[in-house]
């Protein structure tokens, strides 16, 4: 019982959620600009999905609920 706990304290169980937490980040802030009906070409996929900074993509996040196109998520950049 001790090791299954300690295993969630482990900084490499750390990393991995981290990691998950990034890509769904990246998924949302694609998914939003998909279900608005704006077209993601594969620049601006892969550059979000390249991008491993929360708070960057939180940025991007919030700008694609606004934008009326893709490229709008990287405005002042």
């Amino acid at each position: 019982m001790t090791a299954v706990q300690y295993f969630w304290r482990h900084p490499l169980a750390e990393q991995v959620r981290e990691e998950g937490r990034i890509q769904k980040q990246q998924e949302m802030t694609l998914r939003v600009l998909e279900w608005r009906g704006i077209p993601v070409p594969d620049a601006v996929r892969e550059r979000v999905m390249a991008c491993a900074d929360e708070d960057q993509l939180d940025v991007w996040a919030q700008r694609a609920v606004h934008a009326t196109d893709a490229a709008e998520l990287f405005a002042d950049e």
